[in-house]
């Protein structure tokens, strides 16, 4: 991993601080605006080479929603890189010139960038990328890959909205989780390295 400006908190340094707005409906059936705030468990990642702030999280797919059972689930649970059998929409700023090392979440993993220029890399010799840009949108099916925020000088910003998958088989193999050094990220989360539930 390199950074050459770490993020010290959500939001990195010259990022607006976005809001989150959760709709629902009031005591009398009316849809109304039930949560206005910035998200939960907020950290900073790797040293500082990234920080994130989680959006949602829900614990199954479809998602249980009566008596705002999600919401809590959400407040109370700090998702591992995704939530078995659920969803898990994080948003992260990356650090001016952080790189990923190569790594594979096993997931459905729809990344939108939001602030900068990301370059999505998926080999080693990094022949095969694409330079993302706000708007563009990755829909990464279970790939090895890695981000650089292309940028030396400012941060940038994606939104992964992350779902389960059923095993992978490629090629007459299944698919291995592989998340390198990032799972320093994630090994202290309770659901482990991507473990179904």
């Amino acid at each position: 991993m390199t950074t050459s400006g770490p993020c010290t908190e959500f939001p990195a340094p010259g990022l607006r601080n976005p809001f989150r707005y959760i709709t629902g409906h009031n005591e009398k059936g009316e849809a109304d605006f039930l949560q206005t705030d910035h998200g939960d468990h907020r950290d900073v990642m790797l040293g500082g080479a990234a920080a994130q702030t989680i959006m949602y999280s829900a614990k199954g797919n479809p998602v249980q929603i009566t008596d705002n059972v999600d919401l809590e689930f959400a407040k109370n649970n700090r998702p591992a890189v995704h939530v078995p059998n659920g969803v898990c929409v994080r948003m992260i700023d990356f650090a001016p010139g952080t790189e990923s090392n190569l790594h594979r979440a096993l997931t459905m993993g729809i990344g939108t960038v939001c602030e900068g220029e990301i370059e999505l890399t998926l080999s080693d010799d990094r022949s095969n990328n694409k330079i993302l840009r706000p708007g563009d949108v990755c829909i990464n099916r279970c790939a090895m890959h890695r981000w650089r925020n292309v940028s030396n000088e400012k941060p940038a910003r994606m939104l992964f909205v992350m779902l389960d998958v059923e095993p992978v088989i490629v090629n007459g193999k299944a698919l291995e989780f592989d998340m390198g050094y990032l799972m320093k990220e994630y090994a202290e989360y309770d659901e482990g390295p991507g473990k179904k539930a």
